[in-house]
């Protein structure tokens, strides 16, 4: 779908604007210039002064939106430029829902957390009903989703409620960048450890070294640290023993471990899991871990590359259960190739078997990167309809069992414009989970593939910074990105 529109002359705005044509046609581009042949033409007409106006119109169509506000901080030009993109926005999502007759429930918000702007909002003195008829007036939100981000905004800070006051705290994601197999819609840094073996003991190396280095600097200036995550690929990809001397690393150097709220170990690809490595988590007082199905239909892990079977996943949970394991969450995927809501139900009765104290409901993304985007054509896939319901019966069936959503974050190239959520028993919630969604706090990230996201903790400022995701780059360089590290906490704090 070609669209052009016109009466807008500056190109930042044409972002926002093909992020919003996205959602309701694949493959859309939104032009500034004329074309030969626009499937769709666009006129706007925009006036910026103490209040601003923006009217538009479907050219050849009895299609028209507006939208007129008041500017709040006219001298502030960063912030009169996001009020105005917000109302090109609103118009135009508007113009397009008239066009399809398709209506986005998460309005004319495409960022990846949408809860962030609710806490914002309540930073800045907000009652919880403004902010309701904020969202569904200059953002379209539907109450449903509105509702959604309340419950989740709520229940964060019922579980933490000193959120606002971790930004002098750090916490800690490392990086283990190996798995199995790679699965088909992975972007995540995952290389193949039977592959790339002969590179994970360098890795290690490194890793070490980073772990001492940064936990010195954290103990020298007496920076806390909230939880830590051990991410990837797969962490339990490597040997027990590998395992067992990264944390004995982490216990050596990271200050007040004792103090530490969380540490979780992704252990997500249940072929991964032993009892000599469950034995190694007990011993550093590591109970929680992730064991993840993404799906219980046998045909769907072949397809999308995962060489688990559906038994091995239940056995390695119950395993992981008897060893001590007493915070297990499992990840579901809604939209795998192949499935529908007929399959899904099956995965939600085989989860109710298992009661895991957290589950993670994912809508499939097509991330640009993964081999599933590459070959889409071999990939057949729900309709949005269909997904959207299936992510209904994921809500219901958490609210029968007593599950209660507690964070929630959303990507590009979503099945449905929809989202991924997170739900909780009660007190079994993901601390890093909240942390890292609603950005409150520096995340250091240690390890292939990891970014840091540095949080000024006065302005709020963020700036990223990420180690290389290859293990051979990372192997040869991790000093440099050590010490580039140290210099921004010496910075900021």
């Amino acid at each position: 779908m070609i669209i052009e529109v016109r009466g807008i002359k500056e190109e930042r705005f044409f972002h926002p604007l093909q992020l919003i044509a996205g959602l309701f046609f694949e493959e859309a581009q939104v032009l500034s210039t004329k074309t030969e042949c626009p499937q769709l033409i666009v006129d706007f007409k925009l006036r910026v002064g103490e209040r601003a106006f923006v009217e538009g119109a479907i050219e050849g169509k009895d299609i028209q939106a507006s939208c007129e506000r008041p500017i709040v901080h006219l001298a502030d030009e960063k912030e009169t430029r996001k009020q105005v993109k917000n109302m090109l926005c609103y118009v135009f999502l508007s113009l397009l829902q008239q066009t399809t007759g398709i209506q986005q429930k998460w309005g004319i918000l495409t960022g990846v957390r949408p809860t962030k702007l609710m806490h914002k909002k309540l930073r800045e003195g907000m009652r919880i009903e403004e902010i309701q008829r904020d969202l569904k007036n200059n953002y379209l939100l539907s109450g449903e989703k509105i509702q959604l981000m309340e419950q989740i905004v709520q229940h964060q800070l019922k579980v933490l409620p000193d959120l606002y006051q971790l930004k002098n705290e750090v916490s800690i994601y490392i990086g283990i960048p190996f798995c199995p197999t790679k699965c088909a819609y992975c972007t995540f840094p995952a290389y193949a450890i039977h592959v790339k073996k002969s590179l994970v003991d360098g890795f290690l190396e490194g890793l070490h070294q980073e772990i001492k280095e940064i936990g010195q600097v954290l103990k020298e200036k007496g920076i806390r640290i909230t939880t830590v995550y051990f991410g990837g690929g797969t962490p339990t990809s490597i040997s027990a023993e590998q395992m067992d001397a990264l944390y004995e690393q982490m216990y050596r150097y990271f200050p007040n471990m004792d103090e530490i709220r969380e540490v979780t170990v992704e252990a997500g690809r249940p072929d991964t899991i032993t009892e000599e490595k469950l034995a190694v988590l007990k011993k550093w007082n590591i109970d929680r871990i992730s064991v993840n199905p993404q799906s219980y239909h046998q045909e769907t892990l072949k397809a999308i590359g995962r060489h688990h079977t559906v038994a091995e996943t239940i056995n390695k949970f119950h395993l992981a259960k008897e060893m001590g394991m007493s915070n297990i969450n499992m990840d579901l995927i809604i939209g795998l190739p192949g499935e529908n809501l007929d399959i899904f139900e099956k995965t939600l009765l085989e989860t109710e078997k298992l009661m895991p104290e957290s589950l993670t409901v994912h809508t499939l993304s097509f991330k640009r990167a993964s081999e599933m985007t590459k070959n889409k054509q071999k990939y057949q896939v729900a309709s949005s309809e269909e997904v959207e319901e299936m992510m209904g019966r994921a809500e219901q069936w958490a609210t029968d069992h007593h599950y209660h959503p507690y964070y929630l974050y959303r990507q590009k190239n979503i099945l449905g414009n929809l989202e991924n959520v997170g739900y909780s028993q009660e007190g079994q919630e993901s601390l890093y989970n909240i942390l890292i969604m609603e950005e409150v706090q520096t995340i250091l990230g240690l390890g292939c593939g990891a970014a840091s996201k540095f949080i000024h903790p006065q302005t709020g400022k963020i700036e990223r910074f990420a180690n290389p995701k290859d293990p051979a780059t990372y192997n040869n360089g991790y000093e440099h990105y050590v010490e580039e590290k140290i210099k921004k906490i010496e910075e900021l704090y």
